[in-house]
């Protein structure tokens, strides 16, 4: 059998030789070389067109489908809420709570025809149990709670991962929906972003610091941020680039998504600040730490507003060192709203440069809900979403003005961020 094996053997090992070269070569050529020019080809773009015309075809199928079995397509609630809540008038729900609360048994035996109508009477005793549940529902579906639940589709995108309206979905137009999603390309582009991040500014951290350091940290940062762009098959659309931060200044932007990093260091390198982690992620903020001045903090000191606002104040002052990325909220939102600022990054007297971030939910869901999903799990759905879509405002740099403290700062840049990115400015 041996001298039957070796040429079978030697067959195998050079078609696995020839397939890992192949694709190699068009992973240089059509991911790594346009990431570190910054160029693309229009293949995402052509995919997103690709996209909303199967989206229509789909929604115009099952409404077809819908009308032909009778089926209710719709559910009736609104968009975007928690609950879901018929629209009926007070008069007609009373009516049928107090029909529910009545006694047939009483009224056979008394002979009493018993009016459900509320104008038999001012004021009934199963009365309280409406006003009951219409404040319970007041609670649950507040302003403030629809902000940490996913953004409501109005159609759907063949995922239904976010959308609850749909009573009839076909089959047929789910399953492909199913094995559509490229998990070995995207999976290997992750990769080859995290890996070459890594082993690239662990090298560049090597490097003395001056003008030559800091021309390849940002080339590296911003090619493997782009692999990772790629990765995600994110089509990004940057608006007013003249109003790009600059070094000794902070970018604060609304908050959906840990991938709001990736989003913009795309397109610019900053600063990162954040707490030390361990395994994978501290290995990644060890090796970006040699080759850029970041700012990571441990556990004990993010606790310590003045000892944060000293390294940041400290950060800025030199005008050499990139601008700080920071996203004031503090945790993610469902890309509707923008909540309450937190006003230490407003204390500090830097120039601000706001940054609205837009997501299209259409073509994934990009809000991450952290008490429903761990990190790898909301990877792994962002990967085998259809696409990552979004918008991005840089808006002109922003200054304290006379008199203003900082809340009213924090106020005022949110309150543009809000505006251009259409979305809901709170108070809370």
């Amino acid at each position: 059998m041996g001298p039957f094996m070796s040429p079978f053997n030697n067959l195998l090992c050079m078609l696995l030789g020839i397939s890992f070269t192949v694709w190699f070569t068009l992973l240089l050529v059509f991911i790594i070389v346009p990431a570190i020019f910054g160029v693309s080809f229009g293949i995402r773009r052509l995919y997103m067109k690709t996209l909303l015309k199967v989206f229509e075809w789909a929604t115009m199928r099952m409404e077809r489908g819908a009308k032909e079995k009778n089926h209710l397509l719709y559910k009736p609630c609104s968009l975007n809420s928690i609950i879901a809540k018929e629209s009926t008038s007070l008069e007609e729900e009373l009516k049928d709570i107090r029909r529910n609360c009545s006694s047939p048994e009483l009224d056979d035996s008394a002979s009493i025809t018993t009016d459900p109508s509320p104008s038999s009477s001012e004021f009934d005793m199963s009365d309280a149990f409406y006003f009951c549940r219409r404040g319970i529902e007041s609670i649950v579906d507040d302003e403030v709670t629809k902000c940490f639940t996913a953004e409501e589709l109005e159609s759907w995108n063949l995922l239904t991962r976010s959308n609850y309206n749909f009573n009839h979905i076909s089959s047929r137009l789910t399953a492909p929906a199913e094995m559509s999603c490229f998990w070995f390309i995207r999976l290997t582009l992750a990769i080859t972003g995290v890996g070459l991040l890594v082993v690239l500014t662990a090298m560049i951290g090597f490097l003395p610091n001056g003008r030559m350091k800091n021309f390849l940290s940002e080339k590296v940062h911003l090619m493997c941020y782009r692999i990772c762009v790629r990765a995600l098959t994110a089509i990004i659309t940057y608006h007013h680039s003249e109003n790009k931060p600059k070094n000794g200044g902070i970018c604060v932007a609304n908050h959906t998504s840990p991938i709001d990093v990736i989003i913009l260091a795309s397109d610019g390198c900053y600063a990162m600040v954040g707490q030390i982690h361990g395994g994978l992620m501290g290995l990644i903020q060890r090796s970006m730490v040699k080759a850029c001045p970041h700012i990571w903090f441990e556990r004990s000191e993010v606790k310590d507003r003045h000892l944060v606002a000293k390294r940041l104040s400290d950060h800025v002052k030199d005008k050499s060192k990139l601008p700080i990325l920071i996203f004031p909220e503090g945790t993610c939102i469902n890309n509707t709203s923008v909540m309450m600022f937190k006003k230490g990054s407003f204390e500090i007297g830097s120039t601000v440069y706001p940054v609205a971030i837009k997501y299209d939910p259409r073509f994934g869901e990009a809000f991450w809900n952290s008490s429903q999903f761990g990190m790898m799990n909301y990877l792994l759905r962002m990967m085998s979403s259809w696409a990552i879509v979004c918008s991005v405002w840089y808006l002109p740099p922003m200054i304290r003005q006379e008199g203003e403290d900082a809340m009213q700062f924090a106020n005022r840049v949110k309150a543009a961020i809000a505006r251009q990115g259409g979305l809901v400015d709170l108070l809370w």
